[in-house]
């Protein structure tokens, strides 16, 4: 059987913060931020909505999209690197929350491609029969391990939620093939101490080649070629780096999703966030091939081709 997506949900915190906002706070301006990263606002939690809140919250929608119930979860994985607190984690968390039972839950640390990570770990559980639901979050609230005083950084995070119901899907559809990979000498490049960490020019090189790379493979693993590709979802980072990605797979600009502007960089949630943003705008159909994409710290990668619909 396919594992493939049967529901999917997302939170986005109501508070705005703007470039012009940040203009107020620091040496930075509403060109230099819009020209370089493509980035014009973004979303930050309230100090009382924390990870777990906003995971739950898209995971809910999640589930009613799918049209189960959270007893019938057989797992839960969550995709983060700002848990509320290193233990329990945030699945957990909301597994208590959702009513789920004592079903297994777990945190995947991969960054930006944690997303990616996870449903490629829920597919290989759903595809050897073992389980049937699995629900899957990128959740992240950057915004408390963001450094306000550092412009480098602090322009380009946002805090949000998406949430994935993995299942069982017909012949042809869902998952058709994955790229995972990590080059932890990389890792120095972007890391968190108290606050995030980047040099900004080798992640940019790093991400750029890497983009491309796993686009054009698992589209070679699926034995699908750059024109049957309908819409790009790469990891909303930075849209130099995901023009570059467009660029390598020969697409139009209509056909790549776009939500940095919007959201900014929300990490392991960017990709089911961007999803859920073009569903509802009419953009992906029953049977239109996508190519999700995302790198983060580490350094990791993920990519995946996926037919849509159950």
């Amino acid at each position: 059987m396919n594992a493939g997506i049967i529901g999917i949900g997302r939170y986005i915190p109501e508070n705005v913060i703007t470039n012009h906002d940040l203009e107020k706070r620091m040496d930075t301006s509403d060109e230099w931020i819009r020209t370089r990263t493509g980035i014009e606002e973004r979303r930050i939690a309230s100090d009382d909505i924390d990870t777990s809140d906003m995971a739950f919250m898209a995971a809910e929608k999640a589930l009613i999209d799918a049209g189960i119930t959270a007893k019938e979860l057989d797992m839960i994985l969550v995709a983060t690197v700002t848990p509320d607190q290193p233990f329990p984690s945030v699945a957990c968390r909301i597994q208590e929350r959702l009513g789920a039972g004592q079903i297994p839950a777990m945190d995947i640390s991969a960054a930006c491609a944690g997303f990616m990570y996870g449903l490629v770990t829920g597919k290989q559980f759903i595809e050897t029969g073992v389980y049937k639901n699995i629900l899957v979050v990128g959740v992240e609230k950057l915004s408390k391990v963001t450094n306000w005083e550092d412009r480098n950084t602090a322009v380009l995070f946002g805090d949000a939620a998406g949430a994935a119901v993995l299942g069982p899907v017909s012949e042809g559809k869902g998952i058709l093939s994955f790229d995972l990979g990590a080059d932890g000498s990389g890792g120095k490049h972007l890391y968190q101490e108290e606050y995030i960490i980047m040099n900004g020019r080798e992640v940019f090189k790093f991400a750029v080649r890497q983009m491309g790379e796993s686009s054009v493979k698992v589209l070679e693993k699926a034995g699908l070629t750059k024109a049957d590709v309908d819409m790009l979802v790469p990891h909303q980072a930075n849209i130099r780096i995901m023009e570059a990605s467009r660029e390598r797979l020969e697409l139009p600009p209509e056909k790549m999703s776009k939500t940095v502007n919007k959201f900014g960089n929300t990490s392991a949630a960017s990709i089911p966030l961007s999803i859920v943003e073009e569903l509802e705008a009419g953009k992906i159909k029953d049977g239109d091939l996508l190519v999700m994409v995302g790198f983060g710290g580490g350094l990791t990668w993920g990519a995946i081709a996926m037919r849509w619909g159950r």
